[in-house]
């Protein structure tokens, strides 16, 4: 009986159908990634705020003061700190609580030697700035100003439930079903979320807006990473992060032109419905209707694939299977009952943690340092698109390991470097602070890679979900971590920052190495990662196969038959999620189009962050081209081969 693997072979598994697929069902990592980071424009504090008691209102509207020179003129002078949440007691002016006896010039001069005194504010904030936010909205200031972090913690406690409830539905009920109720979810609470009455209701709906949320992306990613073949998993699942990373592009622009967080919220939300269309365009996994004992829908399914990529799927492929098989009822006693499990199980769930807490906390912080929100946000998200190219060009050729602790540590020394360096120099602190988020974004994406290889089949999604709960948690701690230790020292949550990544990029290296090796079926496997011996819970390295021909060449023939033979066997048990590194010696020209695909992209980012438009375009002296044109040059005759990459 062929196993599915080996049908999706005979269908095509990156043809046009699966092409299609992917592109619609990325677009769900950029509407994530609104919902992701959205606080940032949605919460972002004024530019001035201060306490006004109903005596400075009322003299400012018989005065006709312009909201800068009733700030001036009744609002405490000192500024920062606590200083708009307190306000003059101005009622006390000569024993009278009526406006009509302070003068517009100068309401102080009613009290001796200009000193009215100071009591808390308890209501009646105003607030100076561009776009309306929550903040002004709910009144989220002084004593209330916990209530910000609690937006952000509380989307995050619905990440954690929604992996958890969300994601057995999806087992249980299908991908597409829930991806699809998912959708909705997100869209109706998301509206219910722009217009809420009051601060309860909004962290309610907010809530279960991060519980729907969660469902859309951990579907989205499944049904990708289902319905291609187990040689572009890899790179399929990297692309669909790239697009979150598009979505923190563009995020800025739809905040800029924006003017209120209502409208923001319906900007990104709204797109949610458009989803629902997909039930027309996108099936069921077939992989999980094997596992539901439906074979005949997947089989139609696959006829289908097989058609729209121009292939053909023999009549004999009347039923198939699936090879991996899930233990029923794994527990968390599976994950630390060895040494080795253990070992792994506790240091993924801190690089986890500290992944959310780092990059949210960098995140967030773009909201409070100052400096042009918008278009800092959007150079934090042009960073990024190199993380995915640096993590593709570098796992295969270095392993997991070395990426994975050098992409922590220099998340951790850039933190730790730019909360000493002088304000004087922002665009050092800028650069320094960028290779930091560089380096957690791709600490980010290559614990998703590394969790998955270091556990055994019978415990992978439950042992994967249990330490990803983890990024969750650090969601939750995050805003109360950046927004209360910032309040102490603006800079403090970078040195918290720093040690947490710079510990984590230590830790790693205590992980085994996974390059070359295939995934490991049973716990003994995982016992033996890391032992001389390593290699017998995978396949053998091809040098070692060469060796044995080489120094027995009268035996050439007899080994390469038999190493055919155990390639065929280990073709067909290896599970889905196995090494595309397999075939790399046989897609020679699609490993150099990666290769060149970050060269250009690298190239790109260069001229887009560096080169004035005008410099592209520019010549040199005595007519020879200027670095610009040079660089852009180079891409283009580059880019002419990229288009073999999904061909």
């Amino acid at each position: 009986m062929p196993s599915f693997d080996e049908a999706l072979q005979r269908a095509g598994e990156f043809g046009r159908f699966q092409r299609r697929v992917f592109l619609l069902l990325c677009l769900t990592g950029v509407t994530f990634a609104f919902l992701f980071v959205g606080v940032v424009f949605l919460g972002s504090r004024p530019e001035r705020y201060w306490c006004r008691g109903p005596s400075a209102a009322a003299l400012a509207e018989r005065c006709g003061w312009s909201p800068e020179e009733e700030w001036n003129r009744t609002a405490p002078p000192e500024r920062g700190g606590d200083a708009g949440c307190r306000r003059y007691l101005l009622e006390a002016a000569n024993g009278s609580a009526a406006a009509g006896a302070l003068s517009c010039a100068d309401p102080l001069a009613a009290f001796p030697n200009r000193s009215a005194p100071l009591v808390p504010c308890r209501g009646g904030w105003r607030y100076v700035q561009a776009h309306s936010t929550i903040v002004s909205e709910f009144d989220l200031v002084c004593v209330n100003a916990w209530m910000l972090d609690l937006t952000q913690a509380v989307l995050n406690l619905g990440f954690l439930a929604g992996a958890f409830t969300l994601g057995y539905a999806a087992d249980r009920y299908g991908r597409i079903v829930i991806y699809l109720i998912s959708c909705f979810g997100v869209g109706v609470t998301g509206v219910v979320v722009a217009f809420a009455p009051n601060f309860p209701v909004f962290v309610t709906f907010r809530f279960l807006q991060g519980v729907f949320g969660k469902g859309t992306w951990m579907t989205c990613y499944v049904i990708v990473t289902e319905i291609v073949g187990s040689k572009q998993r890899r790179i399929v699942g990297i692309v669909v992060q790239m697009f979150f990373t598009l979505g923190i592009i563009i995020l800025p622009g739809i905040a800029y032109f924006i003017p209120s967080w209502q409208g923001i919220q319906l900007a990104i939300t709204l797109p949610s419905f458009l989803f629902l269309l997909y039930y027309w365009v996108v099936p069921e996994s077939p992989r999980w209707l094997i596992t539901r004992k439906k074979g005949d829908k997947a089989l139609k399914i696959l006829r289908n694939i097989a058609k729209c990529n121009g292939k053909y799927l023999s009549p004999n492929y009347s039923e198939i299977t699936v090879t991996d098989e899930e233990v029923s009822n794994p527990s968390f006693l599976d994950l630390v009952r060895t040494p080795q499990m253990r070992k792994c199980t506790l240091i993924l769930m801190f690089a986890w943690f500290t992944s959310a807490v780092v990059y949210q906390g960098l995140v967030m912080r773009l909201g409070i340092i100052g400096g042009n929100l918008y278009i800092d946000f959007f150079i934090s998200g042009v960073v990024e698109l190199p993380a995915a190219l640096l993590i593709l060009l570098t796992i295969e050729r270095f392993g997991r390991r070395l990426p994975f602790a050098g992409s922590n540590m220099v998340a951790g020394v850039a933190c730790l470097v730019t909360a000493f360096l002088p304000e004087g120099i922002p665009w050092l602190r800028t650069t320094v602070a960028t290779l930091g988020r560089l380096g957690i974004t791709m600490a980010f994406e290559i614990v998703y890679l590394v969790n998955s290889e270091l556990y055994p089949t019978t415990l992978r999604n439950f042992g994967v979900s249990l330490c990803s709960g983890l990024c969750d948690f650090g969601g939750i701690i995050a805003p109360f971590l950046l927004f209360r230790l910032a309040a102490i020292w603006l800079e403090l949550p970078l040195i918290i920052f720093g040690i947490l990544a710079s510990v984590c990029g230590g830790l790693v290296m205590l992980l085994p190495e996974t390059k070359g090796i295939a995934l490991p079926e049973t716990v003994d496997d995982v016992e033996k990662l890391g032992s001389p011996y390593s290699y017998k819970c995978g396949r053998k390295k091809k040098t070692q196969m060469k060796d044995v021909q080489t120094r027995d060449r009268g035996k050439v023939s007899r080994v390469g038959s038999s190493n055919l033979i155990d390639e065929r066997k280990l073709r067909a048990e290896r599970s889905e999620d196995s090494r595309e590194d397999e075939e790399l010696e046989i897609l020679p020209v699609k490993r150099l189009n990666l290769r060149t695909l970050g060269h250009v992209v690298l190239r790109l980012s260069f001229l887009f962050l560096f080169c004035p438009v005008e410099a592209t375009v520019a010549s040199g002296p005595a007519g020879m081209l200027g670095p610009c044109s040079v660089i852009m040059n180079k891409s283009a005759v580059q880019f002419e081969d990229l288009t073999l990459l999904f061909s």
